[in-house]
């Protein structure tokens, strides 16, 4: 955690991440069966910040310890979590793996919470075998018009992440 430096100083005298990586020394120390951290690396610096995230996947690791990880950073909860709750306005979204919630997303808000850059929304129609754009039409494979059959002739929004996205 870095504290080496630290342990002849009094509370008053550390910073907001010195104060932070201390509570979570006081926290290992009493060797619970599960932790609770309330974003813990929100008041360290970018450096430190990547080099917790490295610690506490280790300490994950090595304790086999429940972590109840709180955050709004996406990066964090990708790199750290196993199982990922994804929150709106006090509502669970979905409950999924990091993978599953990329790849896989329940609505529109995970789709677009999920990943950086977030995905991109598009309006389209679905006519037959075709996909409609703006005018512009794309024929589907037939196992993605099987797929989408229960959308014909209706507005959907099509999802496409930056990466999904050859010129």
């Amino acid at each position: 955690l870095g504290l080496e430096d630290l342990l002849d100083r009094k509370p008053k005298e550390l910073s907001g991440g010195q104060r932070q990586r201390v509570a979570v020394g006081r926290a290992i120390v009493r060797d619970p069966q599960v932790f609770l951290f309330d974003e813990p690396l929100s008041n360290l610096d970018a450096k430190l910040r990547v080099q917790m995230r490295v610690e506490l996947a280790e300490l994950h690791k090595r304790l086999g310890a429940t972590i109840v990880f709180v955050t709004h950073d996406q990066v964090e909860a990708m790199t750290l979590g196993e199982r990922i709750v994804v929150m709106n306005k006090g509502e669970i979204q979905q409950i999924a793996s990091p993978t599953e919630l990329y790849n896989k997303p329940n609505n529109m808000f995970v789709a677009g919470f999920m990943g950086s850059p977030a995905m991109n929304f598009i309006d389209a129609r679905i006519e037959g075998n075709k996909l409609t754009i703006e005018g512009t039409e794309f024929i589907l494979a037939d196992p993605m018009a099987k797929a989408l059959a229960a959308y014909q002739n209706k507005p959907v929004i099509l999802g496409i992440r930056p990466e999904h996205i050859y010129g």
